[in-house]
Parts: structure tokens; sequence; C-alpha cells
């Protein structure tokens, strides 16, 4: 679900906080490290999020927020701010390239360039956080 998150509305955050749960606390924050990435440059994405970002001149940048049921990615077009609300059971992670990793959800995908390891550390923290919190399949028992 992609929202414009540039306002202080409730009808949107309760939106946001049945899909993905509500922020991790002070002390779940601390024991997993931080829960929010660092600059992530934008190489690629959706149609709808691309001509979002084709809008200004400046450079596609976007941060991901790890919450307890999903991912939100946040990014900036004509100071709006945007979100990707994404629940882990509808969230794609794949590392194409060396280099760059992508963020699919439904019809909508992000990719972004992982020159950094704390990128690439971020990305394992997502994927082993989603894995730990995942419900049991029936082909595991």
């Amino acid at each position: 679900m992609l929202q414009n998150i540039s306002y202080n509305r409730p009808a949107i955050k309760r939106k946001i906080n049945t899909e993905v749960g509500k922020t991790f606390t002070l002390l779940e924050r601390m024991k997993l490290n931080g829960t929010g990435s660092p600059k992530l440059h934008i190489t690629a994405a959706s149609i709808d999020i691309h001509n979002l970002l084709i809008l200004d001149k400046y450079t596609n940048t976007c941060n991901v927020e790890m919450r307890p049921n999903g991912i939100i990615v946040m990014f900036r077009s004509l100071l709006e701010t945007y979100a990707l609300i994404i629940p882990y059971h509808k969230l794609t992670l794949y590392k194409g390239k060396a280099e760059e990793y992508s963020i699919y959800r439904d019809n909508y995908f992000i990719k972004v360039k992982a020159d950094k390891p704390a990128i690439h550390k971020f990305f394992r923290k997502i994927i082993d956080y989603k894995a730990d919190n995942a419900p049991t399949n029936i082909e595991d028992l």
C-alpha cells in the first residue's frame, strides 16, 4: 500500500499500524541494534513510484523502517513523504546483482544500491527477523 504520510492523519496512522504493527519499544530497538536503515539510493522502481520520483530533480533516496509485522519504505518527492507499507507475508526481497537489493510487494517494487557493508547487514537483519517471527508452516510440522 502506497501512502502519502506528509501530514498527521490519524486514519492513515491506524491503517499503517494495523498492517505492520506499532513501532518497536526502545528496549526492543536496542536488542535489535536499531530498526532503521542507512540512506539507500534508488536505482529502479515500479511505474507508480517512478512517476512520483521523477517529479523533482533531486537524487532518489529512501530508507527502510522495521516494524513487528512488516517494513515501511519511505521516500520523498516534491516536499511530500511517501511510504510503501509492506507486511512480512507480502514482502519479497531479492539480491539481484552483487550490490543491489529488490524490495517487492504485489505490483510495487523498489531496487536499491547496496554499496556499503552496513546496508547488507541491515537487509540480513530484515530477512532473519522475518524468518524468526513467521508463522509455522504446515510443511514444518
